[in-house]
């Protein structure tokens, strides 16, 4: 099966290198990889243009996975990287098995909690609230409660593990425990569409 591995280390400085490593994982579980990084971007005269054209490649290297391994460990502020949830949410829509991991324990409510600096209260209406007046999620998922339902309606996981900071998207120890339990599940289903 072809899986599409979405995730923001595509910004990394070593980007190459770990997105390798990803792919030889990958590979090392069954799974033909369709990485992100592996796009060529034609040339463009804008930098809007270079955009689109990343966007529709990405969206074409999409459409011609199986399945996908989305890496949601919080980038540059308290979620996922958007663009990692996109293509989540992309896949999803497809109807394709989903799975994902994080390099980050605390939940989301623990999270969006501490950018309140803990400023958080119950109201009236029982929901969490900060001191904008703004809802919580507070559902003990790792991230969004979409990003959780999308991946659980299609059999998949999320993941979880604690790793140093500086080690945030270069370890790759709960992307192989994603790709165990991927590769795991997808045989069972085979196993008993049969």
């Amino acid at each position: 099966m072809r899986a599409y591995l979405a995730g923001p280390e595509v910004f990394l400085p070593n980007a190459r290198e770990i997105l390798d490593r990803k792919i030889a994982m990958a590979r090392s579980y069954g799974f033909t990889p369709v990485s992100p990084g592996d796009l060529v971007v034609p040339e463009t005269e804008t930098r809007r243009q270079r955009g689109l054209a990343i966007s529709a490649i990405n969206e074409k290297l999409m459409t011609s996975a199986d399945l996908i391994i989305a890496n949601l460990t919080p980038f540059r502020g308290i979620a996922a990287d958007i663009g990692t949830a996109f293509e989540l949410g992309f896949m999803c829509a497809r109807g394709c098995p989903a799975f994902a991991f994080s390099n980050c324990l605390d939940n989301h409510f623990e999270r969006v909690s501490r950018l309140y600096g803990g400023e958080v209260h119950l109201g009236e209406d029982g929901r969490h609230r900060g001191p904008d007046g703004m809802a919580l999620e507070n559902f003990d998922m790792a991230d969004n409660l979409m990003l959780h339902g999308g991946i659980a309606a299609r059999g998949g996981v999320i993941v979880t593990r604690q790793v140093a900071r500086e080690q945030l998207f270069l370890d790759l120890t709960a992307f192989e425990e994603c790709l165990s339990f991927a590769a795991e599940q997808l045989l069972k289903q085979a196993a008993s569409a049969q």
